[in-house]
């Protein structure tokens, strides 16, 4: 392993996986398995790695872990509203704890984990167009698992992870806003074609044909789209 050249030697490989994963449009989801699972092997020494992202009031949205024990661990920080990866998080910074039972930031997490299998840990956020929407954590077993240079790998993999992270965000949230316009449209189409048949089979116009289609929707208590379908189901059935 080159360590005067880290970027070349450690990180391509990563971010061409990165890559390809951006081109194949994947979720969200998809997309912090994979950062999470490439983070142990950026850092050797790593034990368990998790990322998770956050709100603007640093509340947990959506997050992936390599194991329970990491997912604990994290799962405590946001319970309690403290610990390396919030304060990551919001001093866009590298946070390194060389001993965890020694520490003495973030006193009710480090109670909380006590006895813990991790023996250190090194956190760093996720930023991406200026925004810092979430943390990358990574656990060794031993205490002094990370150093320096491992705060430097993290932090480069972390600028990476970001950028891929957001733009599959953008696409997911994309996706599911198109998801849901065709949704809207194709109920709009049904019940159009529902108006059509109350037309043709009542001898009635437009309006009138849309109020009785109304009225029905609000005796039988269902909404206007699905009586509206039923309706188009039922007539195509009996014009077969």
């Amino acid at each position: 392993m080159n360590h005067e050249l880290p970027l070349a030697d450690e990180l391509a490989a990563v971010s061409a996986r990165m890559s390809g994963l951006l081109l194949s449009r994947e979720t969200v989801h998809t997309a912090l398995s994979l950062v999470t699972s490439l983070a142990g092997e950026v850092l050797p020494g790593t034990a368990g790695a998790g990322v998770t992202l956050l709100d603007e009031h640093g509340r947990r949205v959506t997050a992936a872990a390599t194991d329970p024990v990491v997912e604990h661990l994290d799962g405590l920080q946001y319970e309690l509203g403290e610990g390396p990866c919030l304060s990551a998080w919001e001093q866009r910074r590298v946070i390194r704890i060389d001993d965890i039972a020694g520490e003495d930031r973030w006193p009710r997490w480090i109670s909380a984990v006590k006895g813990s299998v991790m023996g250190a840990a090194l956190s760093a956020p996720l930023v991406a167009g200026g925004d810092a929407f979430g943390a990358i954590k990574v656990y060794g077993r031993d205490r002094g698992t990370f150093g320096d240079r491992d705060e430097y790998l993290l932090t480069m993999f972390a600028a990476q992870a970001a950028i891929l992270v957001a733009n599959v965000s953008s696409f997911d949230e994309a996706r599911k806003l198109s998801d849901a316009l065709v949704d809207q449209l194709r109920g709009r189409d049904v019940i159009s074609m529902a108006k059509g048949i109350v037309m043709a089979r009542e001898q009635v116009e437009e309006g009138i044909a849309f109020g009785m289609l109304a009225r029905a929707s609000h005796e039988e208590n269902k909404k206007l789209r699905d009586l509206a379908g039923a309706l188009v189901r039922s007539t195509v059935r009996r014009d077969r």
